[in-house]
């Protein structure tokens, strides 16, 4: 991970708690839209999902609903974070969710069949392998697109 300067990093542990809850959300994404019965269900819980991504994705993470449970719930009962990391690459794990979820939104309300279930599965193990292993894969994608210079970051990365 990366690290920012402490007036501009964000703990990184909120992403992680924000992706476990992410992780169980989609989850049930994935159940509800595999039945029949509770297919529109879990069509609107993606549409949620889509949601969620977009506040952080475009909005920052700092403003992620999570984000908030997390500094009201959270962190008060935590000792502070060793170190802070910069906001832009989980913003951008964010923009990339965002795509992924929306694009299986699209297409599961345009018919295709699964797609609800297989956009919330690619969703689901990024979300996954961030809450548990952290590992977060499109902080990861951000680092390595700013290293071979798509876009230029806003504050030097490491």
């Amino acid at each position: 991970m990366t690290t920012a300067p402490d007036n501009a990093g964000i703990d990184p542990r909120s992403p992680r708690f924000g992706a476990a809850i992410t992780t169980v959300l989609l989850a049930l994404t994935i159940v509800l839209t595999l039945i029949p019965a509770t297919w529109v269900v879990g069509i609107v819980l993606l549409a949620v999902i889509v949601v969620l991504f977009a506040i952080g994705g475009i909005a920052g993470i700092r403003r992620h609903p999570y984000g908030a449970i997390f500094r009201r719930f959270v962190r008060p009962r935590l000792a502070p974070p060793a170190e802070l990391e910069a906001p832009e690459p989980p913003t951008f794990a964010q923009q990339v969710g965002l795509f992924v979820t929306a694009v299986a939104l699209l297409l599961a309300m345009l018919g295709v069949p699964y797609a609800a279930p297989i956009g919330a599965a690619v969703a689901l193990i990024a979300a996954f392998l961030n809450a548990v292993f952290d590992v977060c894969i499109g902080c990861l994608l951000y680092v390595w697109l700013v290293r071979a210079g798509v876009f230029r970051p806003r504050r030097s990365i490491a």
